[in-house]
């Protein structure tokens, strides 16, 4: 009797908890809901900031306009511009200031001039110099920093969608710097190609002639028209300056700014054209922390790239390496999430956008630095491009090979993009990583399949100011439900006084995307932040100064507050490019795992714990112009459950035109009471860049990390004995912070060449 009813009343009691928990689910799923409808208000508010600009058009394409005329001469690119073709071409001058004011003609003012031939363009220009003294250059480095060399640039939309294009540059000493532009104003010199260039220097002048194989850009047969900006940079007289006028609170490679070039003919369409990138690698490795003996390793495979239109491109490899790829650049890591590092492999990154501009920083559907992490790529394919005059299209698909206990698996994406009024679009994409080998189940305990489908709305005005992103995601794996999705809203406002927006996203607890970066998942997160900057007319020195503010809040599925970091700041700007900054932050973290603050595999703080502190922060970043530049920031205040105060910067010292001598250092002291760790943690990382020719690259860094116990030593030389084509030698060793004894070291040896 007394069983049955001590029974009854188990399975009574589990009937009322099952009933409870059904309850807590609907009360959740109902939270859910109403977290999705506070994204309502700004998707609405997105769209019809749409609608009200849709029929905007560029701002300077009518008024700014250069004629370019083909040539039959043969063109020396040898830095004199003595060929008759530069005598008849039609000029583009009366540069206007961007920067330290946007109005009024440049102090040193730009010529240029441009031609073409059936296969390359022609740019010539004159920057005239009115100040006497030597030329700041930072080093003969290719891609070299823009603010700290005297340079020239053309920005090319060849598109004609004041969106994407080209940026070409060379400094004053005959750098080249060359990268694509996204988003309209967002530069990546990390993409390299073939163009050639050349610089003569004179006492109140320099003179530069560049030559851009039309089969390096990607553009429509049949086009009379495209956009085209020159940028300058003179920094004696700290002046950036443009031929079509941007204001000074946008990058002068703005495209919506961008003026007309007009072609004499239509261009021809192209047809089938082939590049081959073989290369061949000879690696020495010894692991001695594990008690190896050094091995010897060869390797070899090829890039191919296919560019079947003028507009459409397919990218081919095998068996690829990247031993030469510069390392990651350490950071003390005092995050409770993962920490983001960009792509640096080249292949990944021409038209990158379609696939990176995906979702947010937040939440990145597709990562490229998941493929080929901890195992080889054996071979892979991507197809990038247009297909007639809205969509743009991006597919990719790599397969990797299994090492130790992770198995060989497949990443697939696919993008399909819709232009739509000025500057907006539409985007689809769907992204894959599947298990394609055999593997134990003790061993591996991921998914043996992810997919995530996401539908995208990117809107931009045409001069820039308002720009907006909505999407939703939904990710696809075995046991996936609902919530397996993530949902994202933002709007923001740029004038030249005044910038404004706020953010919102949330991301649902089951959302997985393993092919992605995913910062963290369960959250409903808002942002807002606006800022104000005034002009004083009558101070030679101060060029702007204003305040800031910003929240930034994040709610779980339940709506509980679990993170807020409020910040107040006030920014000075002078006339030399020097800055200070001052903020004050109030922070509240209530921990959703157990967590260690120091990051060092102390005792941790319990899960549910609330802490509260705030903090004062400073920052100064010098005249860039000056031989010795650096930047410094530092922090005091409060920290979990103790304090912190914290100094961190970068120090430069140019020895031009031949490179420079730098340090990255970043102090943290943290004060925990027992038995929690206190740390003092110490980054440095010494850099040595050498540069002895515009050919001849050195780089050397160590990076000394007490918090991972780690000190990292790296040498990168580069011989580019031919365009694109290089001959690498790199040594990498890493060994303990303590009593320095060696763990592991490295010499690889890399030869690769661009055929044609």
């Amino acid at each position: 009797m007394c069983r049955f009813e001590s029974c009854s009343g188990h399975f009574y009691s589990k009937s009322l908890r099952l009933k409870h928990e059904e309850m807590q689910q609907e009360t959740s799923n109902e939270k859910m809901f109403s977290l999705k409808q506070m994204l309502l208000p700004l998707i609405f508010f997105l769209f019809g900031g749409t609608l009200l600009h849709s029929q905007d058009k560029a701002v300077n394409r009518d008024k700014y306009r250069i004629h370019i005329v083909s040539t039959s001469e043969v063109m020396k690119t040898d830095g004199v511009l003595d060929e008759k073709s530069w005598q008849i071409s039609e000029m583009a001058e009366n540069f206007i200031r961007v920067t330290p004011v946007d109005t009024g003609f440049a102090i040193a003012q730009t010529t240029v001039m441009m031609t073409y031939d059936k296969s390359n363009i022609y740019v010539g220009v004159v920057c005239y110099d009115p100040l006497p003294g030597k030329r700041p250059v930072e080093s003969l480095r290719r891609d070299f920093e823009f603010l700290k060399n005297d340079n020239f640039r053309i920005h090319l939309d060849t598109y004609n969608n004041l969106t994407n294009g080209y940026a070409f540059g060379i400094s004053a000493a005959g750098a080249q710097s060359d990268g694509v532009i996204n988003n309209g104003s967002q530069s990546s010199f990390t993409w390299d190609t073939k163009w050639k260039s050349a610089v003569k220097s004179y006492d109140d002048r320099w003179v530069a002639e560049m030559t851009i194989p039309f089969r390096s850009l990607r553009y429509f047969g049949g086009e009379t028209e495209w956009g085209v900006n020159f940028g300058r940079l003179d920094l004696k007289t700290n002046e950036k300056s443009a031929w079509a006028p941007v204001p000074r609170q946008f990058p002068h490679n703005s495209l919506p700014y961008a003026g007309t070039m007009m072609w004499d003919k239509p261009l021809d369409k192209a047809g089938l054209r082939m590049s081959f990138i073989p290369y061949v690698t000879s690696t020495v490795i010894k692991n001695t922390g594990l008690g190896e003996s050094a091995k010897l390793k060869w390797n070899a495979g090829i890039d191919t790239k296919m560019i079947l239109s003028t507009s459409l491109n397919l990218d081919l490899t095998v068996n690829p390496d990247y031993s030469q790829v510069e390392e990651d650049r350490q950071q003390t890591n005092l995050d409770r999430f993962e920490l983001f590092y960009p792509e640096r492999r080249q292949f990944f990154l021409e038209n990158s956008d379609l696939f990176t501009n995906l979702g947010n920083s937040q939440a990145q559907p597709f990562f490229s630095r998941r493929i080929g992490l901890n195992v080889p790529v054996h071979f892979g394919g991507r197809l990038t491009g247009r297909v007639g005059n809205k969509w743009r299209i991006g597919m990719m698909d790599m397969q990797t090979g299994s090492r130790n206990e992770i198995p060989s698996g497949n990443y697939a994406v696919a993008v399909l993009q819709r232009e739509i009024f000025s500057r907006s679009s539409l985007v689809g994409f769907l992204v894959n990583k599947e298990i394609t080998g055999t593997y134990n189940d003790s061993a591996y305990t991921g998914n043996p399949y992810n997919r995530v489908a996401g539908i995208e709305y990117n809107f931009a005005t045409a001069d820039n100011r308002w720009q907006g992103k909505t999407f939703y995601h939904q990710s696809f794996y075995p046991g996936a439900d609902k919530d397996a999705a993530a949902a994202s809203a933002n709007i923001s406002y740029s004038s030249q006084y005044l910038k404004a927006g706020i953010e919102q996203s949330w991301i649902g607890s089951d959302y997985i995307a393993e092919a992605g970066y995913i910062r963290r998942t369960g959250i409903y997160e808002i942002t807002p932040s606006v800022s104000y900057l005034f002009y004083p007319s009558g101070s030679e020195r101060i060029i702007s100064h204003g305040p800031g503010a910003s929240i930034n809040a994040t709610f779980d599925p339940f709506i509980n507050l679990t993170d807020r970091a409020t910040e107040l700041s006030y920014t000075v700007g002078w006339q030399n490019k020097s800055q200070f900054t001052a903020s004050v932050e109030e922070q509240f973290v209530k921990l959703n795992f157990a967590f260690d603050p120091t990051n060092t595999a102390g005792v941790k703080l319990a899960a549910g714990e609330q802490f509260h502190w705030k903090i004062a922060r400073a920052g100064f970043t010098s005249d860039a112009r000056r031989l010795f530049n650096y930047t410094l920031n530092a922090g005091y205040g409060g920290y979990f459950n103790g304090n912190r105060w914290n100094v961190s910067g970068l120090m430069n010292y140019r020895v031009q035109p031949y490179g420079g001598i730098g340090m990255t250092m970043s102090y943290n002291n943290i004060t925990l009471p027992a038995p929690y760790n206190s740390a003092k943690l110490i980054l440095l990382g010494p850099t040595l860049d050498i540069t002895f020719t515009d050919k001849i690259f050195l780089t050397t860094f160590v990076q000394y990390n007490n918090q991972i116990e780690n000190l990292n030593m790296n040498f990168r030389l580069q011989w580019r004995f031919a365009p694109v084509s290089d001959l690498f030698i790199v040594y990498t060793g890493n060994s303990y912070t303590e009593n320095f004894v060696n763990k592991n070291r490295g010499l690889t040896v890399k030869l690769s060449y661009w055929f044609n």
